[in-house]
């Protein structure tokens, strides 16, 4: 134990480390291909292709996103087999019981083979796992962490509403006992992938005559139950992960609630943590971003010119300090310590990293950013800026968390009208 008595996760060791990375690139030389350096920092293959920039997954197309979510499945289950799924878990839930920042590790190694696109679980591993290891009971964590971690059950958030997004206390979504089940009525919005996922981590408000924040309760609720709707809204990127959810006499299991009725703030709390820690560390992401902007310097040749230079230096600083500070919390994760603020910073950095990536393309490019002529990694940057602003929004807004950094880590006073 710490000073201040939190659990202390003691240092990876070096030959533990250099072990895990031979094991690692042992079995993924024999289950996948390495990327070609061209991939990445190289710029495009002699016939003029290479990976482009991809804030998130492509989406529209139903049958494409299924047979992608299906790749990715089938990866997932390899992987956990393999013992590489999840690493710092405990064993008695389907966990390795090893180091917490292994699973970083092995994240990092993968990202050099060409495996399927595994983003769209960022919200079951980083946001609703962490939540159900934190507060559901020993009975709901064998239930849901092995499948969560093994990629056979995707998870959606069902947490904003129309009338309740920076203030998620102010939800309206009931939820009324009837014997071992909850019947529940509302609408949920903003949910990413949940016209694909599996289950929904869903926040309701059990008992509406206490305190807004005592109210609420979380639940585990299978999107193919009765009464659940979803429709697919349509982005300014053309794409269409974010959906509308409409409950309508849904009734899910009480054996299905995260917490203790009422216990749904803790619970969000945690989800919310570890949100913003996972949009600034860009998990699950197959390709880095700054890995793709420095290839297009390189395949422009301006990398000799001194702004270029610069810019492209902060973002790699900008890259380096998300690293450290994923794999900071990812031990006081491992260490049953409970998220606080620092989520809030990385994901401040990483925003702000977005916009410094979207103002050096433009730099680059020029016109052939807005106009789709084909070329390699050009209209591409187009798509990045148009998306980057939904990830300034999910997990708190970059306000909120200027006021969660203000209050709890400057202790400055509370925004005046804010209760």
């Amino acid at each position: 134990m710490s000073e201040t008595g939190e659990a202390v996760v003691p240092e990876l060791s070096d030959e533990e480390r250099r072990a895990f990375v031979a094991d690692a690139t042992a079995w993924l030389d024999d289950h996948a291909d390495r990327r070609a350096s061209d991939d990445t920092t190289a710029g495009p293959t002699a016939s003029g292709e290479g990976r482009e920039i991809a804030l998130m997954a492509s989406a529209g197309d139903i049958d494409a996103e299924r047979e992608q979510i299906a790749l990715a499945k089938a990866w997932r289950a390899r992987v956990f087999d393999a013992g590489f799924g999840w690493m710092g878990g405990p064993v008695e839930y389907g966990g390795a019981g090893r180091h917490p920042d292994l699973d970083h590790l092995y994240r990092s190694i993968e990202a050099q083979y060409d495996v399927p696109d595994q983003r769209a679980w960022n919200v079951t591993w980083e946001m609703v796992a962490p939540a159900v290891s934190a507060h559901g009971s020993h009975e709901l964590k064998q239930r849901f962490l092995r499948p969560f971690y093994r990629g056979e059950l995707l998870c959606s958030q069902l947490l904003s509403e129309p009338e309740a997004g920076s203030d998620l206390a102010g939800l309206r979504t009931r939820a009324v006992r009837d014997g071992d089940e909850w019947v529940v009525n509302g609408q949920k919005v903003w949910s990413s992938y949940a016209h694909l996922a599996d289950i929904g981590q869903l926040m309701t408000r059990t008992d509406p005559e206490v305190p807004k924040h005592q109210g609420l309760s979380m639940f585990l609720l299978p999107l193919e139950s009765a009464g659940v709707e979803r429709r697919p809204l349509r982005q300014m990127n053309g794409n269409a992960e974010f959906n509308e959810i409409f409950l309508t006499d849904v009734r899910v299991p009480h054996r299905n609630m995260v917490g203790d009725p009422g216990g749904g703030w803790r619970a969000v709390l945690t989800t919310l943590m570890s949100e913003r820690r996972a949009v600034g560390s860009g998990s699950g992401a197959t390709i880095d971003p700054v890995d793709v902007i420095a290839g297009l310097a390189q395949h422009l040749d301006r990398t000799g010119e001194p702004v270029v230079r610069q810019r492209l230096a902060a973002l790699h600083t900008d890259r380096r300090l998300l690293e450290w500070l994923g794999m900071r919390l990812a031990e006081d994760v491992a260490a049953g310590n409970e998220l606080g603020p620092q989520g809030s910073i990385m994901k401040l950095l990483a925003n702000g990293r977005n916009i410094r990536l979207g103002e050096l393309a433009g730099h680059l490019l020029g016109e052939a950013m807005v106009a789709d002529t084909g070329a390699w990694n050009t209209f591409a940057w187009s798509d990045f800026l148009c998306s980057a602003p939904g990830l300034r929004i999910a997990g708190g807004t970059d306000e909120i968390q200027h006021n969660i950094l203000g209050e709890r880590v400057l202790g400055l006073p509370r925004e005046p009208g804010r209760s």
